[in-house]
C-alpha cells in the first residue's frame, strides 16, 4: 500500500560515520513509510518487518460510565499477495465497492493478517486484556457459529500471560492469523498467546471485517484496499 496523503518516511538508521560521512560496505536500513491514525496521532509503518502491508487504521474505543474512551490505534496488515490470489480466484472483476461476501471470504481465508495495536489508554492491565479479548472474540465467534460463544476455547487465549506485563500509553501489542490458522499474540514483542484454530482465527478477523465491528470506516477502508488488488 503507498503512502497516503499525510503519511510520511522514516528511517530506523541511517549508517554513517562520526563526522556525517557514510561507512563504504555498512548496512543501510530500507527506509519505511508511515500512516498516521489521525484520532491518535499513532503512526503505522506501511510495511512490517514479514512483508506484511498496511491497509487500513482505525480506532477502538470503549464506553465507561458513559465517556467514549480510546483505548488503542490499530493498523490491519495482510500478506496482499496471497489476498490478491484469494480475490482473483474468487471473484472475475472488482466491485464498483466492497462486498460482504469479500470480507466473508478474506474472514474465512488463511490468508497471513496482523493487527498492530498502540495502546493510548494508561490504565489498561493484562487483566483486562485477558478481559476483553475473550469477551471480544466469544461475540464474533457467537455470530459465526449461530449462538456458541465456544468459552472452553476462548478461555485458552492468555491464559498463561502473567499479569505482570506493564501495558503503558504506546506499548504495541500484535495479533495475528499465521499460516495453518494459528492463532497469535505478541505483547512488546514477545509471544504471550498461541494457539491453532480455524475458529479463533476467523473471529479475530471477524472483530475488524465483520458486520458489527469496532471501526466501520477503518472496515471500509480496508475495502477499498481490496479493490485496488485487483
Amino acid at each position: 500500500m503507498a503512502s497516503t496523503a499525510g503519511s510520511k518516511v522514516e528511517s530506523k538508521n541511517d549508517v554513517a560515520s562520526g563526522d556525517g560521512v557514510e561507512v563504504p560496505g555498512a548496512k543501510r536500513e530500507e527506509k519505511v513509510g508511515v500512516e498516521v491514525e489521525p484520532r491518535t496521532g499513532v503512526s503505522f509503518p506501511v510495511r512490517l518487518e514479514d512483508g506484511k502491508q498496511l491497509n487500513s487504521v482505525g480506532l477502538r474505543k470503549k464506553s465507561m460510565l458513559g465517556v467514549g474512551l480510546k483505548i488503542y490505534g490499530f493498523g490491519i496488515y495482510a500478506d496482499n499477495e496471497k489476498l490478491r490470489d484469494l480475490l482473483k480466484s474468487e471473484f472475475r472483476e472488482a466491485p464498483a465497492t466492497p462486498t460482504k461476501e469479500m470480507y466473508q471470504k478474506v474472514i474465512d481465508s488463511d490468508v497471513g493478517m496482523t493487527v498492530r495495536m498502540v495502546i493510548v489508554f494508561s490504565g489498561l492491565t493484562m487483566s483486562m486484556i485477558r478481559k476483553n479479548v475473550g469477551e471480544s472474540l466469544g461475540g464474533a465467534i457467537k455470530k459465526l457459529t449461530g449462538g456458541n460463544k465456544h468459552e472452553d476455547l476462548t478461555s485458552k487465549v492468555l491464559d498463561e500471560s502473567s499479569d505482570d506485563i506493564k501495558l503503558t500509553s504506546g506499548s504495541v501489542m500484535e495479533i495475528s492469523r499465521l499460516p495453518g490458522y494459528t492463532y497469535q499474540i505478541k505483547v512488546t514483542d514477545k509471544v504471550v498467546s498461541k494457539i491453532q484454530s480455524e475458529l479463533l482465527c476467523r473471529a479475530h478477523i471477524y472483530t475488524y471485517l465483520g458486520d458489527n465491528t469496532f471501526d466501520m470506516d477503518a472496515r471500509e477502508k480496508f475495502g477499498m484496499s481490496m479493490l485496488k488488488l485487483f
